[in-house]
């Protein structure tokens, strides 16, 4: 068989995938691991809705722990799904199509992750609707300059954006699964997912329409979305936040940690679902190579980072100082090794294709990106202004009880995803495929 004959069988293979799945052992191993960090995670919010959010480590002046840290590294998590579908889609990258799928719904996953942060962390959580600015009996509107605010409304937008762009993406292959199920259950299940899709030249005209209007939406969002939680610390007078460098370091980070986790998934399920022929040594190497990008940027906003604090003098050094040596300074070097010493491993293309390395590379990064959160904001808070304000912060067991139930809730739905929808665009494969048979 040709390469297009090989693709259009797979792309068949997939749309047949949910019917037929060709790992359930293994998914359901994982997926019994993730319904107890997910019981983790409804224990933790239970215990937080009785006793308050006292349960955690947050204290004076260290008022933001993990519930922001948690936030935003989540959210930095579902900027690249954005960025390898929307983006590449734009300019017209055909390899995005083995990829895009899964890395959107890792995005709405990540992206519904964080939005629980700031709804967690709220003295009264049941309240959280008071953040939006609705016409209620009193009269009383939402602050406009509270962060909280802020978030509501980056999120809500983003989520909404994401939730359309991955649902008129799938919209096709949904058709296709009904058209080719055989129990009825799948047809039934299949077919209120498709709206009616039939494929008429009507319905592909409008779609590529509302696919590329919702990706032109989709990509300002990345820069917007991570910049508003960039500006939220930056325009504080708080040392080592006072920066202007911090939108782009943000949602670079953001892309950085994003491209990281892509790799990682992508690895494995090509690796569980046998997808050799679809996902190509071709697309290990180009992950690799977005992620040795995105982290030589990142790297470039720590330098910025030293040359702001050597410039300005006083609490800017201090903190800066204070990092390098002081009590979190394992977090501050963490980050640094483990973001950017096992990257330069992909500067060589053989490295980039062997899924191990990648994987693992993919893994350091997470962990390193989690410990540069972290050490932003614990590193500048926990010393006031006043030296008798200075206080250490210790995260309780609940902070890490609810950081690893949200990794639960995230794995249950993605695990969920692949085993009840295609998980690879399987139209544009085919039409890559068709494409590249007739020239």
């Amino acid at each position: 068989m040709t390469g297009a004959e090989q693709q259009e069988a797979a792309a068949h293979r997939i749309v047949a995938m949910p019917a037929r799945f060709p790992a359930p052992r293994m998914w359901w191993a994982m997926f019994l691991l993730a319904l107890g960090l997910l019981a983790l995670f409804l224990v933790s919010v239970a215990v937080l809705f009785v006793r308050g959010p006292g349960v955690w480590g947050n204290n004076i002046p260290v008022a933001w722990g993990f519930p922001i840290s948690n936030y935003i590294w989540w959210l930095g998590i579902g900027h690249a799904g954005t960025l390898i579908s929307a983006m590449l889609l734009l300019v017209g990258q055909q390899w995005r199509n083995s990829l895009n799928r899964f890395a959107e719904a890792m995005t709405l996953f990540a992206v519904m992750c964080a939005g629980l942060y700031p709804i967690l962390h709220l003295g009264r959580p049941w309240r959280f609707y008071w953040m939006a600015p609705y016409p209620s009996t009193m009269g009383v509107w939402p602050q406009f300059k509270s962060p909280l605010t802020w978030d509501f409304f980056a999120v809500l937008t983003y989520l909404i954006v994401s939730v359309l762009f991955w649902y008129i993406g799938i919209l096709p292959d949904l058709a296709a699964a009904r058209d080719r199920a055989k129990a009825r259950r799948w047809q039934i299940f299949f077919g209120l997912g498709a709206l009616g899709w039939r494929g008429s030249a009507r319905h592909w005209h409008r779609w590529q329409q509302s696919y590329r209007l919702t990706a032109a939406i989709a990509v300002p969002l990345v820069v917007s979305v991570h910049s508003e939680i960039s500006l939220l610390m930056a325009a504080g007078p708080v040392p080592g936040w006072v920066s202007t460098v911090f939108p782009p370091y943000f949602v670079l980070g953001a892309a950085f940690s994003g491209f990281a986790v892509v790799s990682m998934l992508t690895v494995w399920l090509r690796a569980m679902l046998r997808l050799e022929t679809l996902v190509t040594q071709r697309h290990l190497d180009m992950l690799g190579i977005l992620l040795l990008a995105t982290g030589l940027m990142t790297a470039y906003g720590y330098l910025a980072e030293l040359f702001t604090a050597a410039w300005a003098g006083g609490r800017e050094a201090e903190t800066m100082w204070d990092r390098f040596v002081g009590p979190y300074a394992w977090s501050y070097w963490g980050a640094v090794i483990l973001n950017f010493a096992p990257l330069q491993a992909l500067w060589w293309k053989r490295v980039r294709e062997a899924p191990a390395a990648l994987f693992l590379i993919g893994l350091s990064v997470t962990i390193g990106m989690w410990l540069e959160r972290y050490m932003l904001l614990v590193s500048s808070l926990y010393r006031d202004w006043l030296e008798s304000s200075a206080g250490l912060f210790h995260p309780s067991v609940w902070d890490w009880s609810l950081f690893a139930g949200t990794l639960g809730l995230f794995l249950t739905c993605f695990l969920l995803f692949i085993r009840f929808l295609p998980v690879i665009s399987a139209f544009e494969v085919r039409e890559a495929a068709l494409e590249d048979a007739h020239g």
